[in-house]
This record gives structure tokens, C-alpha cells and sequence, in this order.
């Protein structure tokens, strides 16, 4: 069984002794795990999609919002992508014993940097249920354990994908608690997860703010947040307008309820006139609920924009509905961003090179756009095979969190009898 009784201290020193372990493993033997994996999830889609649609079904999961549910459900489509992002994964080089740097010193010492694993991972996340084999395919491949704790209105689609990875390492021939899922306790049991030193080398909370905050508030374990995304784009004065309704329409739209959607548009006064109509009128054609500020709702023409609250600014929706905001120049535009941002994913549209340049380095995010969609922001995109989550922080990863944001390194001297004087 992959959802265990055992206490959170268990299974994490459980998790421990399989780090160990997996920290020596091949990369052959790593491999094969990955691919018994992908094979697995392809052979037991219809038992998945099963425990899936039960979760579904679950009165948990009936307040839900349209966005949480279609983070929630699978298909078809969905286990076969995961499984396919599973082999991506096992096809990338493993980072483990990379060398990173290597020098002789004054000693005769030949000194080598390379990457480790760190360890036991623990990761708290809701909804996705995909994020359970996107963890399992990056810790394995990376050398490390991993100890996963989802809502409990997905408790039973995790457990089916996790005891399919725990199955695939035993074929392997690696520990299968390596993989360990916790099912999805109260704030009792997550308290405890986020206090087991000497166990979890690091947690990592995929969620909105109130996740962030409650971990925030116990963690006594080494924290990597993957927090929330109020994402922005800003159509500057020498936007091209055309470009500027496909970035808008596709950073907000393509998939409403992940967190590197965008939530808020901001336009340049001296286009807003010109350009906001067109672009106002895809959004609210694509079922998007509009609410701005006074300058953007007189600039709007036929389209309906509700009137933006304070809150509206520093929302993140995760659905079809976005503020929109004029603003008179790049720098407050810039201001805007880093006042209400959550330092995830920003993008300017703009053909004049100096103004994206200083966009670029006045914005403090994660990752930024020029003349692209923040949707963009994504392991898979950026050629990791997948990610954990998108950290807004600066230590001591930033943006997707792949394999090698899951390792740190070691120094390894050898000499031939060297002591110290």
C-alpha cells in the first residue's frame, strides 16, 4: 500500500534509510524505474482514472471550484502526458556526480565540486494529482527520497499513482520507500511533516498563500516555497496590437486555474484608448469576468469592466476573471508589478528594445517575458521534464524546480599524504 498508517515520524525514517540507499543507485537502475513507471501508469490508466472519478465523486471535493476540479480530474489524455513525462525525465542526464568545479590547490590537493542528492523531500500539495508522479520521476531520477502529502479530496487518485511508482522501483530493484504518500491528514499531521529535522531535508509547499502561511507558522525544516502566481502582463506604448491580444488572451485563458496564469493587465495610457477595446473584448468573448480601475473601464468601449477593489490587485484567481489597470509609464508599470506581484512570472509586450530591457531588469520575479505569455513558466517548457513547483524565492532555487534544484554538492579532495603545517 502506498497511503500507510504509520506515524509521520515513520515514514519518514523510513524515507531516510531508502535515501541512502538511492543516493548510490545507478543511473541504469534509476532509469529502469522511470520507465516501469511509465509502463505501469499505461497499463493501469482505467484503475487511476477509477480511484480518480471516486475522488470526484467524494463530498470533499463537491465545493470545489470549476478551476480546483479541473486541476483535480484526469483522462486519458492526462495519465498517457504523465507517462510520457516520466520518459522525458528518464531520458535527461542524471545530475547526480556532476562535476562542477575541480582544481589543484597550493596543498597538492586535487579539489572536485560535484552534485549530491539532498536527500528526503517532502512535498505538500492540492489538488493536481499529477504533481504525485511529476515528484516521484524528478526525486528518483535526482537520488532522493520523497514523502508526499496531498488534499485529502485527492487522496485516493494519489495513492493509485503512488503505488504504481513504489511498484515500478521494487521491479527495479531500488526501495520502494523511496516514494511515500501520507494520504491527506488535517493540519495536525502537516505540522508534524514540516518539524521532522533530521529527517526532511527540505519541504516544499505547492499552494496558495494560506498553505504558505500555516507552513510559515511550524516549519522548523529547511523550506522552499512554491507559492502563489499573480502574474502580470503590460502592454507597453510601442506594443504591437495584434501580439498584445494573443499574449493576453493566452497568458489568461489557456489554463485559467495554474499559477502562472495571468491575473492582471496592465496598459499603457497612451495606447489604452487605441488598443484596450480589442483586446478587453477577447477576453470577456473567452468568458472572462473583467473588473479595473476607472481609467481602463472609460477606455473599454461596449465591453463591461466591473469596478476593481483593493483586493482585486493582489488576487490570484485561478479562473476566468482578471483586473485590468492603466497605467502612465514602463517605471509605473514596474512599480505596479513589484508591489502587487508575487515575483513568479511577468511579461511586457513591447517592439522597443531599451523599454524591455529596463522591464527586464527592473521587475523582480522568477522569470520574465518579452513579448511571450507567462504561461511559459513550466518544467516541461523549459526542457526539465518537469518540476516540482515554480519557486518565488531566491535561495536556493528560483523558477521551476527540476532535478537539479532538488541537489546540492559536496567537495571531494584527494591528496597523496597531505597534512596541514
Amino acid at each position: 500500500m502506498a497511503v500507510t498508517e504509520t506515524t509521520v515520524a515513520e515514514n519518514c525514517a523510513a524515507a531516510k534509510r531508502a535515501a541512502r540507499s538511492l543516493a548510490s543507485a545507478s543511473t541504469e537502475a534509476k532509469n529502469a524505474a522511470l520507465e516501469a513507471t511509465a509502463r505501469l501508469l499505461e497499463e493501469r490508466a482505467e484503475t487511476i482514472l477509477e480511484a480518480n472519478a471516486g475522488d470526484l465523486a467524494d463530498e470533499r471535493a463537491v465545493g470545489l471550484t470549476e478551476a480546483l476540479r479541473d486541476r483535480l480530474r484526469l483522462t486519458p489524455e492526462r495519465v498517457a502526458a504523465m507517462a510520457a513525462g516520466v520518459r522525458v525525465v528518464r531520458d535527461l542526464d542524471d545530475p547526480v556526480g556532476e562535476e562542477l568545479e575541480r582544481k589543484t590547490l597550493k596543498s597538492g590537493l586535487d579539489l572536485h565540486k560535484v552534485r549530491v542528492p539532498l536527500g528526503v523531500v517532502a512535498v505538500v500539495y492540492e489538488a493536481r494529482p499529477n504533481v504525485t508522479i511529476d515528484c516521484a520521476a524528478l526525486t528518483i531520477k535526482s537520488g532522493n527520497a520523497i514523502v508526499l502529502r496531498g488534499s485529502s479530496y485527492a487522496e485516493r487518485s494519489n495513492a493509485a499513482l503512488a503505488a504504481v511508482v513504489r511498484e515500478a522501483l521494487g521491479e527495479a530493484g531500488l526501495p520502494e520507500d523511496a516514494v511515500l504518500s501520507l494520504g491527506g491528514g488535517g493540519h495536525e499531521e502537516l505540522a508534524e511533516l514540516a518539524t521532522q529535522e533530521g529527517l526532511v531535508d527540505l519541504l516544499i509547499p505547492r499552494g496558495g498563500e494560506g498553505l504558505k502561511a500555516a507552513i510559515k507558522a511550524v516549519a522548523t525544516v529547511p523550506v522552499m516555497y512554491a507559492a502563489a502566481g499573480n502574474c502580470h502582463v503590460y502592454v507597453h506604448t510601442e506594443a504591437d496590437p495584434e501580439m498584445a491580444r494573443r499574449i493576453a488572451v493566452n497568458a489568461k485563458v489557456q489554463r485559467p486555474g495554474v499559477c502562472n496564469a495571468a491575473e492582471t493587465l496592465l496598459i499603457d495610457a497612451a495606447v489604452a484608448e487605441r488598443v484596450a477595446p480589442a483586446i478587453l473584448s477577447d477576453l470577456a468573448a473567452a468568458g472572462v469576468e473583467l473588473v479595473g480601475d476607472e481609467r481602463i473601464r472609460a477606455a473599454a468601449g461596449e465591453v463591461e469592466v466591473g469596478p476593481a477593489g483593493d483586493d482585486d490587485w493582489d488576487s490570484e484567481y485561478l479562473g476566468l476573471k482578471m483586473a485590468v489597470a492603466v497605467v502612465d509609464s514602463l517605471e509605473d508599470a514596474i512599480e505596479h508589478v513589484n508591489r502587487h506581484g508575487t515575483r513568479h512570472s511577468e511579461a511586457i509586450v513591447t517592439a522597443d528594445e531599451a523599454a524591455a530591457e529596463e522591464f527586464v531588469a527592473g521587475v523582480d520575479a522568477a522569470a520574465v517575458y518579452v513579448n511571450a505569455s507567462t504561461r511559459f513558466t513550466d518544467g516541461f517548457e523549459y526542457g526539465m521534464g518537469a518540476e516540482i513547483g515554480n519557486s518565488t524565492q531566491k535561495l536556493h532555487a528560483r523558477g521551476p524546480i527540476g532535478m537539479r534544484e532538488l541537489t546540492t554538492f559536496k567537495y571531494v579532495a584527494h591528496g597523496n599524504g597531505q597534512v596541514r603545517e
